[in-house]
């Protein structure tokens, strides 16, 4: 019985290969029954990986690791200590317990440094210097070494699987051009077949997604996000299909396909909760970020709650402090994720410093405002995409507008508007456009801004902007003059239209104080939760 244990392991690896992990468990079950050996152990970790199997994971693999310390095998140590590394991270969320095991294959390699190990543990270190320390140009030294490596001693997952890294390192950095020619090369190789190793197939395609939506290269990231999921329904690689099911879900969101992202999302976040938690939290931050667009805003902040690790529900929180008139909050939290960020991961960067430029406008603030305009435009021109820069037109309108050039705010409005269009993106359209009704409010230009408004208005109406849950006052919706007062119906309208509550108390003669009363009235007695829902209501209702 014993003489059977090697044929039984090669019997699993066999079904390993064809994706049969229920096979190849069975197979390595038997193979310990039979003789218990590290290897065995290594192999039915991977098996209980693919099917999902936390604690078969984690029980095979810390076994697998005592016996190859016990026989001395360094090699073998390091390894399972870094799939250690990922499963404490995507099963538990336990970052100090993945740091740990990190040192361990770290200390167990020296004097190994010529091994495929070796190059395994340079990309983790490459990961966390990108991901958990924002370093991009440490990450890329890291990923060109393990390259180099795996180049060196033929392995092509190592190979490729840095060179992936390395891309997403250039791309984060501002080098996007040559970013990407990495990562194309890498995802073609490893989509074709190339790379064997399929975990490491998964990792390549999400790297190349992941870059995509940081330039904002929509259409680049559909087209792989098509190919990754073919691949991963192909292999039943379940993690890696519910992974890019929530990026896919990103390109639908800025596309406007709202009711087809949140069926990606809440599907992708019902299954990774399931099996690995700790990965959960990027595709409820997408969902959160869904529902901010859509003016659920308490179904938002708690979304952002349960997954305020992801930088992408930290700008949410910041966006939404400034959607509930709280421009000081947003300040602080953009603040605090910049100097977190630093200077070099420019994608990051991107995102926060746009939102950062509203708030600070908003606040009255022009002269920082001005000032990470500078950033945001030198960030733009680097990356070089059309969302881009619609969105530096956007802040240049914003800082313009604050500083009464209104002249100048339409005409960055309009290119906004017109970029945006472009690009398919919808929302941001809508929302560049209530920002040009209000500045052609202030130029006199009433007709055209009523024309920008409607149109705006209709666009969040058609995306599906709604009321809060909660609220559910709207059993009024044909007959919005009886259920405002005449005042509260005149606001409503300037609101649709993007005026703010300072260029309304101005129109109408109004304090200031005045106004926003009647906002917050008419917002709490429609059941509205922003001013992007007030106008895609004021639309529906033909107020406009």
């Amino acid at each position: 019985m014993e003489n059977a244990a090697p044929r039984l392991i090669e019997a699993g690896r066999e079904a390993l290969r064809r994706g049969a992990w229920e096979d190849a468990r069975a197979q390595f079950q038997q193979s310990l029954a039979a003789r218990e050996t590290a290897a065995a152990w290594e192999e039915l970790g991977l098996a209980s990986w693919w099917l999902d199997d936390a604690a078969g994971t984690f029980e095979a693999r810390e076994r697998a690791y005592q016996l190859y310390r016990g026989d001395q095998d360094a090699r073998g140590a390091a390894r399972v200590a870094l799939w250690l590394v990922w499963d404490y991270l995507a099963f538990r969320g336990d970052t100090a317990v993945a740091s740990g095991w990190l040192e361990r294959a770290r200390r167990i390699l020296e004097g190994h440094e010529s091994t495929n190990e070796y190059g395994w543990l340079l990309l983790r270190e490459g990961e966390v210097a990108l991901f958990r320390g924002h370093d991009p140009a440490a990450a890329r030294e890291l990923a060109v070494r393990g390259a180099q490596l795996g180049r060196t001693l033929g392995d092509v997952g190592l190979e490729f699987t840095g060179l992936a890294l390395e891309g997403l390192a250039l791309v984060s950095a501002g080098s996007v051009a040559q970013g990407m020619r990495c990562l194309d090369e890498a995802t073609t190789a490893a989509t074709a077949g190339e790379i064997k190793e399929l975990h490491a197939v998964g990792q390549v395609c999400c790297w190349q997604i992941f870059a995509c939506e940081r330039v904002r290269d929509f259409d680049r990231a559909a087209q792989w996000c098509e190919r990754a999921l073919e691949f991963s329904k192909r292999w039943r690689v379940r993690p890696m299909s519910a992974i890019c099911r929530a990026q896919f879900a990103g390109v639908l969101v800025w596309r406007g396909a709202w009711a087809e992202a949140e069926q990606e999302l809440t599907a992708a976040a019902n299954e990774l909760h399931a099996v690995r938690p700790a990965t959960a939290g990027q595709a409820l931050g997408r969902l959160g970020d869904l529902r901010l667009r859509q003016g659920r805003l308490s179904e938002a902040a708690e979304l952002f709650e349960r997954s305020k690790g992801q930088v992408l529900s930290r700008l949410g929180m910041a966006a939404l402090a400034l959607e509930r008139g709280d421009p000081a909050e947003c300040v602080a939290l953009i603040d605090q994720l910049l100097s977190q960020v630093g200077t070099s991961e420019m994608t990051t960067r991107a995102a926060a410093l746009e939102l950062a430029i509203r708030a600070h406008t908003t606040a009255g603030d022009a002269a920082s405002g001005a000032r990470l305009l500078v950033e945001l435009e030198r960030v733009a021109q680097t990356l070089g995409t059309v969302p881009l820069a619609a969105a530096v037109a956007v802040a240049r309108g914003a800082l313009c507008r604050a500083r009464g050039d209104h002249a100048g705010a339409a005409r960055a409005l309009e290119e906004a508007v017109e970029r945006y269009v472009a690009s398919g993106a919808p929302f941001e359209a809508a929302r560049a456009r209530l920002d040009l009704a209000r500045a052609l409010e202030q130029l006199g230009r009433r007709p055209a801004a009523e024309r920008e408004g409607r149109a705006a208005g209709e666009a969040l109406r058609r995306l599906g902007v709604v009321r809060e849950a909660a609220p559910r006052r709207a059993a009024i919706p044909d007959r919005t003059r009886e259920a405002l007062t005449p005042r509260q119906v005149e606001i409503l309208k300037l609101v649709a239209q993007g005026l703010s509550n300072p260029d309304i108390a101005s129109r109408l003669k109004l304090s200031d104080h005045t106004v926003k009363r009647h906002v917050a009235n008419l917002l709490g007695r429609l059941g509205l939760s922003s001013r992007a829902a007030a106008a895609a209501y004021a639309a529906r209702q033909g107020l406009l």
